[in-house]
């Protein structure tokens, strides 16, 4: 098997693990209890990834090793033989969401070969992200979020009126969402996956023109490693809240506490990016049960490497799901 084979068959089963987690979650939607959601999903990805054919390592999880059984950061995965891969993964990105029957959860996942992706501690990151096809530096973490928004108006050509932003509903973000209204920004709230609020703000035909605000680091790694695939710019920067949070930075190589990442930094090779729907929501449907052990999935593959999106739904049949 060539070395582009066998990238596409680890693609692959990446996307098959998000499928199994998504249709594994999909039994806990509505139910109240985000935890069993959460526990459903990490046990059907954990299985996935420990069918694929690689030596993984998980970057990007849910906490440390004394979390377990969550997917933690450190874990290994795969079979043990095979390509030394590192992985970005939140089971249920909006465990929330599943819970409460409410739009835009997904099962999440990047790979990378080893040395990929950021090893980023759980905790909260300030991103700022935008599209494709706009001049290098259009945006700047340092600069307030009226400075980026006029900056971006003039580089699209347009008023700053006839822009929309993506902001993460909470309270932490009221200053932001006061300079947008002074310059009469259109706000597309959301109220949790900040993956999809990045991804889609990078889409041309998208929910918005820009993303800002404060997140979890994690999903940062997640989504510079999707916007690594389909263009566009971003920018983060560690948040900490505590010595704590700085120590557990410190664990995983971390020393300059603010420094700011860009794009490539924050996944800096090659990369697959695939997010499975769990409910429908910004970037694809979520999963159907359509008879006693049938199920359809629609998911949102992207590769760094041919620049190529993919939508893929799949049906799967049988008890094992």
């Amino acid at each position: 098997m060539s070395e582009g084979q066998a990238q596409d068959q680890l693609a692959l089963h990446a996307l098959r693990a998000a499928e199994m987690a998504a249709i594994a979650a999909h039994g806990q939607i509505g139910r109240g209890d985000k935890n069993a959601a959460d526990q459903a999903a990490v046990d059907a990805m954990r299985k996935g990834l420990n069918a694929m054919a690689m030596k993984g390592r998980i970057v990007i999880g849910e906490g440390e090793r004394d979390e377990a059984p969550m997917l933690y950061i450190g874990e290994e995965v795969g079979t043990g033989e095979g390509p030394e891969i590192d992985i970005a993964l939140d089971p249920i990105e909006g465990t929330t969401p599943t819970s409460k029957g409410m739009p835009n959860a997904l099962a999440v996942l990047a790979i990378a070969p080893r040395g990929g992706l950021l090893h980023a501690p759980d905790t909260y990151m300030d991103k700022i992200a935008v599209g494709p096809g706009l001049p290098e530096g259009v945006i700047d973490l340092d600069l307030s979020a009226e400075e980026n928004v006029r900056r971006l108006a003039e580089a699209k050509g347009v008023k700053t009126s006839e822009l929309s932003a993506c902001i993460l509903d909470r309270p932490r973000h009221d200053h932001i969402v006061k300079q947008m209204r002074q310059l009469g920004v259109r706000i597309n709230f959301i109220t949790d996956n900040d993956v999809a609020g990045v991804i889609s703000a990078a889409d041309p035909n998208g929910y918005a023109d820009i993303y800002m605000g404060r997140g979890g680091a994690p999903e940062g790694v997640l989504a510079a490693a999707a916007l690594r695939c389909i263009g566009g710019q971003m920018q983060g920067r560690l948040h900490f809240r505590n010595d704590d949070e700085r120590a557990r930075a410190e664990k995983t190589g971390i020393t300059d506490f603010d420094r700011k990442y860009d794009m490539r930094e924050l996944a800096s090779k090659d990369c697959v990016f695939v997010a499975a729907g769990v409910t429908t929501g910004l970037l694809v449907e979520g999963v159907k049960k359509i008879g006693p052990n049938t199920y359809e999935t629609e998911s949102l593959m992207l590769s760094s490497s041919d620049k190529v999106r993919r939508v893929v739904r799949t049906r799967v049949d049988g008890p094992s799901v």
